[in-house]
């Protein structure tokens, strides 16, 4: 049966007469005033139409002839479903209640009495009050189904959350408004080594590691008091046994009524943890392997370039062609070890900009010069389009910045066939200064122009490749970033060139710094015979610089160990010592104490020579007494200029 036939059999009023006749007459009584119906020719006929559906019986007494008629109607009714209590209209005959009425009103329940004759306005009333009662039960049904609706789905929702919480993969626990474990699932009581009963009341504090227990209780507090919704955080705890654990602990509390309960989610996270140590290890240990190894190429670098500096101003015949070529690969081997060490630094944030107004066009100009070998030994043209000095200023790090002007220069040269054209020029617009480098080189393929600033990605490797490690771009993306601006790789693919475009914000223009510029090295300006003491247990390292500087005037001592220094210096009175640090039974650093203790040379200037140069390097060689820092191989005009100036008596202490 269809719904809508269903809902309209349960309207109806069932009709149990004497005669066929009367069941009809009554019939049709109601159905003139709207009220369905349906005749029923006995009892069997009439409870099988109470099985379909409906809204009231109208029973004549005579159709009840008997005790076990009214019993059997009864027995019927008493299988009606708890909000079913069908009405009953029984009529009966004038004058004292007969026994079958009394039988009916003690056995069938819901029944209303109608002596006869009636009146049709009364049989009305009653009949239509007798379905407005079925309907108010219709209603009541429906209310109960949906609250057995809703408890059905209340419990299969409980369950499946019953099942979640035993089954979920990570600790979970349902906690009191103090902190205290309320419930407990399986993966808690295995991650925290305690069975279920000796969970269940203990504050959660209490299972956290002593140095975190406070924290945790503090947590607690601050849910309760509302200054926060939601924590998440990783804490220690401790499991039975004693064996620590890292934890990400998650809890919220939530005030229900007027009760406070909350849900803590208790991940182990050890294992991440432990492998993140291991990586920060790692880390530090690589970091400390390129230091050693920067400071290890270094030391047979420098015994090399002094040479190589003897070389040039011995004005050996036919040497020249030589002791360029072999310059030019040894200060590649410096740039690439500068490099090594610049982006390890940078990788671990350990890049510090010493930033001041600069003029950017004279910080060009000596990019230039710097890469100026690099181009000339290539038979490259440069064309520099550069404003007067003075009209572009930013705040730089001069130092830095320079570094990445002769990167991009560098790379031109390399990656531009012999006697090819650089151009560098610079433009201001909208309070940003853009440098362009371009060449009419190899160029780059439209898919690695995204990718040439990666680390150790090359930007050719055609027969143009000139080696390298693939960092450079990288580190002038860094530093550029690090100053506020940003740079950018243009191509129209191979053999067509190359440009980058580096965007940088200008300051106001004020009195600004020159980009640094050393005095050339020169035979002709000799150190004023300036006492100079070089100390290096590497002795082709000290015997070579000691030779150097003797060409260039000096009058020179070569000592290779510590305590040797110390006598040389007493004999010698030397005004600069050149001071290796790495050096066995006593180092640079406590040769340089000893001599600014001692009242006889404390007045030296002190120049720490090594291949150690991070900043660490630096804080301790200053701390030393040191006036100055070089790394390996040191530049011989900064040396040329730092000796010059060296006061024969006394410290002027700079780093």
């Amino acid at each position: 049966m269809s719904d809508h036939a269903r809902l309209l059999a349960e309207r109806r009023v069932l009709i149990l007469a004497p005669t066929g006749r009367d069941g009809l007459l009554t019939r049709d009584v109601l159905a003139d005033s709207g009220v369905r119906t349906a005749v029923c020719q006995d009892l069997g006929e009439l409870v099988a139409h109470m099985d379909v559906g409906a809204g009231a019986l109208l029973v004549s007494e005579e159709a009840l002839a008997n005790d076990a008629h009214v019993r059997y109607l009864g027995e019927r009714l008493d299988r009606q479903e708890p909000w079913s209590d069908l009405p009953i209209l029984l009529l009966t005959v004038p004058g004292a209640d007969s026994p079958v009425a009394r039988m009916a009103v003690r056995h069938l329940g819901n029944v209303t009495l109608i002596e006869r004759p009636v009146r049709v306005a009364s049989l009305l009333a009653a009949a239509r009050t007798a379905l407005r009662a079925r309907e108010r039960q219709f209603l009541a049904r429906e209310h109960l189904r949906e609250i057995d609706h809703v408890a059905s789905a209340l419990g299969e929702s409980e369950g499946r959350l019953k099942a979640l919480f035993a089954n979920a993969a990570v600790g979970i626990a349902e906690v009191t408004s103090d902190g205290r474990f309320a419930l407990v699932n399986d993966a808690l009581c295995e991650l925290l080594g305690e069975p279920r009963e000796a969970l269940v009341g203990l504050p959660i504090a209490r299972m956290a590691h002593a140095e975190d227990q406070a924290e945790v209780a503090g947590v607690i507090e601050r849910l309760r008091a509302r200054e926060m919704e939601v924590y998440s955080g990783e804490r220690r705890f401790v499991r039975r046994g004693g064996a620590t654990i890292w934890v990400k602990l998650s809890m919220s509390l939530a005030r229900e009524s007027r009760e406070v309960r909350g849900v803590a989610v208790i991940e182990d996270v050890t294992e991440r943890r432990n492998a993140e140590e291991e990586l920060r290890e790692s880390d530090r240990r690589k970091d400390e392997f390129l230091a050693v190894l920067a400071h290890e190429l270094r030391n047979p670098l420098a015994p090399i370039r002094n040479s190589l500096h003897v070389l040039r101003m011995s004005e050996s015949p036919g040497s020249e062609k030589l002791v360029g070529m072999m310059e030019r690969q040894v200060q590649h081997m410096v740039r690439l070890v500068d490099d090594l060490l610049e982006i390890s630094r940078i990788s671990r944030g350990k890049i510090e900009l010493k930033r001041e107004r600069a003029d950017l066009v004279a910080i060009l100009r000596g990019s230039i010069d710097t890469s100026r070998p690099l181009i000339d030994a290539a038979h490259h043209t440069l064309e520099a389009n550069l404003p007067p000095a003075g009209e572009l200023v930013v705040e730089a790090d001069v130092v830095r910045l320079s570094q990445v002007f002769s990167n991009l220069l560098n790379n031109s040269a390399k990656y531009t066939p012999p006697g090819g054209l650089i151009r560098i020029g610079v433009e201001a617009s909208g309070g940003m200064a853009t440098v362009r480098v371009s060449d009419n080189g190899e160029g780059i393929e439209a898919s690695m122009l995204n990718r040439v600033f990666n680390m150790f990605t090359q930007i050719n490797t055609g027969t143009r490749a000139q080696g390298g490690l693939g960092i450079g771009l990288t580190l002038a993306r860094t530093l550029v970033h690090l100053h506020g601006g940003s740079i950018e790789a243009f191509s129209e693919g191979l053999d067509r060139g190359c440009e980058i475009a580096v965007k940088l914000p200008l300051a106001e223009q004020q009195a600004v710094v020159a980009a640094p510029a050393g005095p050339a090295v020169s035979r002709d300006r000799p150190l004023a015979r300036q006492r100079v003491l070089v100390v290096d247990d590497n002795q082709d390292a000290a015997d070579s610089l000691g030779m150097l500087l003797q060409f260039l005037g000096a009058e020179v001592e070569v000592a290779h160990g510590g305590r040797e220094a110390l006598e040389a210096m007493h004999a010698f009175k030397p005004a600069v010592v050149l001071l290796d640090l790495g050096m066995p039974n006593m180092d640079g650093l406590e040769v340089a104490r000893r001599v600014r203790e001692d009242p006889e040379l404390r007045g030296a200037t002190l120049v720490a020579l090594t291949g150690w140069g991070q900043n660490e390097d630096r804080r301790r060689t200053g701390e030393a007494g040191f006036d100055y820092h070089l790394v390996k191989p040191a530049d011989v005009r900064t040396l040329q200029s730092i000796i010059a100036v060296a006061p024969p008596g006394g410290s002027i202490t700079r780093h």
